[in-house]
């Protein structure tokens, strides 16, 4: 009956491992296993442990959903429980991120999910997307879109062609290291959408480091420069908190401080 388990299993290894530039002998040494055991695994002639997939999984940084799917690949149960981000499990972790979004008042923050769709945001995100049409922000609205789409901040934005390249560049680097669908079909629908004659610049390379290309937006306040840094919960042991971050914007000069600070203390009204 699970004479297919192996095979399969073996080929998502086998795809993991090869996306992580790994070779045989370099994913063996680091789980403390053989390459002939492993060969034997990822061509179906052995079935793997449940702790020998979890610990092949560790080693190649496999997201916990996916871990899940290699568990089952090989005839076991899901090691790792999801969530709804609503439900009583995960309250600590709501406060936890409330408190974060409210703590970097008056710069704006949100909470994305793995395809980048808004999950919750502060009062201060207001002033970057008060002038996005509504269509845009359907179900909390998807980061990739907002900034990408025609009808989004490109209308707003200083620097678009720089912007535009690294979100591309960003969202293509994910796509190559997750392999996810979602991730691919988000890529190939926002890299489509037409963009001014001068920005069409081929993705740029990321930057590890979670800072981002600065972000200048025309506003009714004034022009801001922003930055931005990305925040993930540590050892996630749920496949909902694996898969959110926070992304934090910080000015890059005092005027736009000043200007977040006036947005903040006015509600939101310009000052006439």
């Amino acid at each position: 009956m699970k004479t297919d388990n192996p095979p399969r299993v073996g080929l998502l290894l086998r795809d993991w491992r090869r996306r992580r530039h790994f070779s045989q002998l370099d994913l063996a040494l680091r789980a403390e296993t053989s390459t002939r055991h492993l060969s034997c695994v990822e061509t179906g002639r052995a079935r793997p442990s449940r702790e020998m997939v979890l610990r092949l999984a560790e080693h190649l940084e496999v997201p916990l959903r996916d871990r899940n799917s290699l568990l089952l690949a090989a005839g076991y149960a899901p090691a790792y429980q999801e969530s709804p981000l609503d439900s009583d499990r995960m309250a600590m972790a709501r406060q936890a991120l409330r408190s974060m979004l409210a703590g970097h008042e008056p710069y704006p923050a949100a909470v994305v999910d793995r395809v980048w769709g808004i999950v919750d945001s502060n009062r201060s995100m207001a002033l970057l997307l008060d002038r996005v049409p509504p269509t845009l922000m359907a179900e909390g609205g998807n980061v990739m879109r907002l900034i990408l789409h025609p009808d989004g901040l490109q209308q707003h934005c200083l620097n678009f062609a720089e912007v535009r390249a690294h979100a591309l560049g960003r969202l293509l680097h994910q796509v190559n290291a997750t392999g996810h669908p979602e991730l691919r079909a988000l890529y190939e629908e926002v890299s489509a959408y037409p963009a001014p004659p001068a920005t069409g610049t081929p993705p740029g390379p990321v930057d590890a480091t979670g800072m981002v290309v600065p972000l200048r937006l025309r506003t009714p306040f004034g022009d801001l420069a922003l930055f931005s840094m990305i925040a993930t919960f540590g050892a996630p042991a749920d496949v909902t908190l694996s898969e959110l971050a926070v992304e934090t914007f910080f000015p890059m000069d005092e005027a736009t401080a000043r200007l977040l600070h006036l947005y903040a203390t006015t509600n939101g009204a310009p000052a006439s």
